[in-house]
This record gives structure tokens, C-alpha cells and sequence, in this order.
């Protein structure tokens, strides 16, 4: 049987539309996924879905995520993180604990990485034992993190380089019913770097990391064309924030924060309105209900 699987993109702060779509898809326990993967943020924001805990993301981000002990720019000019995600995921944890065996006894939840020996792609399967590992992993942005999480025998940093809308690895792995929710609209295509001279300077010792950040681009706006004219045997589903959307990927002002997440709430029903048939929309009116 053909599977359904839900790909949530990353985008730091950008996460918060993805945060209200999946709060609006708990609102009505609407499950149908026989598997998610996340890159980055969007790892980070499955983790309050699969364990059925509505506005935990929203929490993290809008109260943690702004908080200097995450972000702060004097911090990492004198040597240390821009964006502290072990503190976050550490501290996540504690103030707004996980349901676990909700958790781990939904579907399986899958998070990408990027092995920083290679520079591709790995996909780890979430567990009780490598939670804290993969979610650090996952979300290790670099540079902006100057630590380097290592388990498995290999050492990771942020899933997004190597794989940020991980739509065919979904694909890949049997779903022909995928949901992707974007931390973009639609109209959004990933320039190429043109700092690529920098990053390989920053990350000397890191070369595959810099040269999978120099391809990025390409990747991305591959994984966009998959979503747009998917293969003949799938059917793609796309949430994407609106034209107007007004967060940016360290936007920290709890209005904007705020405006964000309220439309991902909305396009979150929009969609649902829409594949229940209780509202016809046209691409027009709903951009989160293209398909």
C-alpha cells in the first residue's frame, strides 16, 4: 500500500508557520501519515505534533527562541554560539517536557542531518536514546553553532544543508501521498551563494560542509521542482505561507512572531476546509491548499 508521509521544512524562526499549521492539525486530530521527516526546525516543531502537545512549539519559539540565552550576537563575537541549540533543546525539554510515549508510539518521526565528513544527508529515526543527539544535530547551524554533536560513529551539523525540504527522501522511502509544509510561499526560489569564499574560510575544517552549503541552493530549488510536477505515481500537498508572510529567519518581535504563527494556524484549516471538501478554494484564495 502506498504510504502518506508529512516534510516539514526548517527556517529557524520562520518555523512558527509551521508551528500553527501542525496546531491546527491537532485542533482536529487529523493524522493520516504513516511517517514525517523534519530538517532542522522542522524536526524540532514534529516533535510537540507526534506527541500531541498543541502550542509547545509556539511556546519554544516564542519564548525560549527569542531569549538571549539562544541568540546573542555579543556572545558569538566573543567566541561562542550565535544560536545555543543544545541550550534550547536542553531547556525545552525541561520546561515543557515531551509527552514520550506519545511520542514514540506515534509514527515514526525521522530527522535529517548533515554528516559533516560527507556532506550528504543522513536520516535518523528518533528514539528515546538519541533524542537529544539528533534534535542538537539537526538544528547544529554552522558557524552560527560552534559546537559539533558526534554519536553514531560520525559527527552532524544542520539538516538543511544537505536536505532542507526532504521531500524525496519521503518519496524515496514509498510515500506517494506526501504534505509539505514550507517556511516560504510559493514564488520562493533559493538564490545561489555568492559567499562561498567565506564559508570555506569559517569552516577550514569542515571542507564537505562548505562545499554541500556552496550546492545548497541547487538541492533546494530541486526539492521545489519535485514538489511542483512530482512523479507521475504521487501526489504532492502543499502548505506555504502567504505572499505577505512577515517572519525572517532571526526575526525575534513577539508581534511578528505572533502574525506568523496565526497564519500558519489559518492556512493549517484552510487545508483541512479544503480536503474535506467542507470549502473549495482556488490557488488564488488559498495558497497553502495548492496542489
Amino acid at each position: 500500500m502506498d504510504k502518506k508521509a508529512l516534510v516539514v521544512e526548517g527556517g529557524a524562526m520562520r518555523g512558527i508557520f509551521a508551528a500553527g499549521v501542525l496546531d491546527s492539525f491537532m485542533q482536529q486530530e487529523y493524522n493520516p501519515f504513516q511517517f514525517a521527516i523534519g530538517a532542522s526546525a522542522g524536526a524540532s516543531n514534529l516533535l510537540g505534533y507526534l506527541a500531541k502537545q498543541p502550542k509547545r512549539s509556539y511556546q519554544i519559539i516564542t519564548e525560549l527562541g527569542t531569549s538571549a540565552d539562544f541568540y546573542n550576537p555579543a556572545r558569538f563575537v566573543k567566541g561562542g554560539h550565535l544560536t545555543d541549540v543544545k541550550w534550547l533543546s536542553e531547556t525545552s525539554l525541561q520546561k515543557y517536557p515531551l509527552h514520550l510515549d506519545t511520542l514514540l508510539n506515534n509514527i515514526p518521526l525521522y530527522a535529517t542531518t548533515t554528516d559533516i565528513e560527507t556532506g550528504v544527508a543522513n536520516y535518523f529515526k528518533v528514539t528515546k536514546d538519541n533524542l537529544l543527539n539528533v534534535i542538537e544535530a539537526t538544528t547544529a547551524l554552522p558557524v552560527a553553532y560552534r559546537g559539533t554533536p558526534c554519536f553514531s560513529g560520525s559527527c552532524f551539523t544542520d539538516g538543511a544543508v544537505a536536505d532542507s525540504i526532504p521531500v524525496k527522501e519521503a518519496y524515496r522511502r514509498g510515500a506517494r501521498d506526501i504534505t509539505v509544509i514550507l517556511s516560504h510561499p510559493l514564488s520562493y526560489s533559493m538564490p545561489e551563494s555568492n559567499s562561498h569564499w567565506l564559508m570555506k574560510r569559517l569552516l577550514s575544517d569542515k571542507p564537505q560542509v562548505a562545499d554541500a552549503l556552496k550546492t545548497r541552493a541547487n538541492r533546494y530549488n530541486q526539492a521545489l521542482e519535485f514538489i511542483r510536477f512530482p512523479p507521475k505515481d504521487a501526489k504532492v500537498r502543499v502548505i506555504a505561507p502567504p505572499e505577505d508572510f512577515p517572519v525572517k529567519r532571526l526575526s525575534r518581535k513577539p508581534a511578528v512572531l505572533e502574525a506568523g504563527y496565526q497564519m500558519g494556524v489559518d492556512a493549517g484549516a484552510e487545508h483541512l476546509a479544503n480536503l474535506s471538501g467542507i470549502k473549495r478554494y482556488t490557488p488564488e484564495e488559498c495558497s497553502a491548499c495548492y496542489e
